[in-house]
């Protein structure tokens, strides 16, 4: 996951939907940097699915996945070929008839896609963090992201062409629903963006340092330096960091630790309050310092989520 920037879709969605409960809008995620580069380098090792292969077996066109296996068959293989999640259950009388058509469309494919069927009885919890709302549900994955999806059955005709785009699409390096990615108009901030695919967040911040000494004002590079500066923060300070601060709730410097770490795996509003209660109970030096550490987390969250704007009232009226 890397830091947004204009004219460029932002790749930061759902790798790990169903393990993340809240990401940062507009900021780097340094949990799913991780895990998104992770899940490619499983997925180079693992063999390329195979039509030939029997249903169900792993690598196959079409599998069974549960949820101790969505992570190999559905989240890794989907950076090599796009996987179609087919939610079905026993007693569904229309998953019956949907069910077989895309197991023959995969077995068609040759390949090019793989069939994931996922009894929602059997795995309630990834229903649940699919957000399946009924059944048969299909939902499309490219690269650990949820690209397309529909619900109901419907004809062998509408199925093939639901197939045919996506694979279309993916194949071209597109992402149905998705803005087509521009050329980069700054490689310096390309370089800076690898070096987070890579998880290497003291490079990206070095490269982002030496975009703003040769360019003070670029505002993308100083966001990002800000998003990158927190999650080196929070990554030093790790959930440990929480226990500290409870420990000691009058260690003002152990309570911007937590907020860090809090902020850093997107638990924004409880960031916020921990720092604005910090700054209702303490005064002179210690709530100072609490103050402009929450108006830094401002900065990096944006004031274009609510969640901020809500926080700066509170802090108005905690200070007046």
């Amino acid at each position: 996951m890397q830091p947004t920037r204009p004219g460029r879709p932002d790749p930061r969605t759902q790798a790990q939907q169903a393990q993340m409960a809240a990401a940062m809008a507009g900021a780097v995620d340094l949990a799913a940097v991780k895990a998104r580069s992770e899940a490619a380098a499983r997925a180079q090792a693992a063999p390329p699915p195979s039509a030939a292969a029997p249903a169900g077996a792993p690598g196959g066109a079409v599998v069974d996945v549960t949820e101790a296996t969505f992570q190999a068959e559905v989240l890794d293989r989907s950076f090599q070929v796009p996987v179609v999640l087919d939610l079905w259950a026993e007693w569904c009388g229309p998953c019956k008839q949907l069910s077989p058509v895309l197991e023959a469309l995969a077995v068609e494919g040759g390949g090019s896609w793989v069939l994931a069927k996922v009894d929602v009885e059997a795995n309630p919890a990834l229903a649940q963090g699919l957000r399946v709302q009924g059944i048969p549900a299909v939902k499309a994955v490219w690269q650990g992201q949820l690209v397309a999806e529909f619900t109901g059955a419907i004809p062998e005709e509408q199925a093939r062409q639901f197939v045919s785009e996506l694979v279309q699409a993916t194949t071209g390096g597109a992402v149905p629903g998705a803005a087509p990615e521009e050329e980069s108009e700054d490689p310096r901030l390309d370089a800076a963006e690898a070096a987070l695919e890579r998880g290497d967040l003291a490079a990206a911040e070095a490269a982002y340092q030496a975009i703003l000494a040769e360019e003070p004002d670029h505002a993308d590079a100083a966001l990002a330096l800000r998003q990158v500066q927190l999650f080196r923060r929070a990554e030093e300070a790790g959930p440990d960091a929480l226990a500290a601060a409870d420990a000691a709730p009058d260690d003002v410097a152990a309570q911007t630790r937590a907020a860090d770490f809090l902020l850093g795996t997107g638990n924004i509003e409880a960031a916020f309050d921990r720092l604005l209660d910090v700054v209702r109970r303490t005064a002179g030096e210690d709530r100072d310092a609490a103050r402009r550490h929450l108006v830094e987390l401002f900065a990096v969250v944006g004031d274009q989520d609510p969640r901020v704007n809500q926080a700066r009232r509170q802090l108005t009226a905690a200070l007046f």
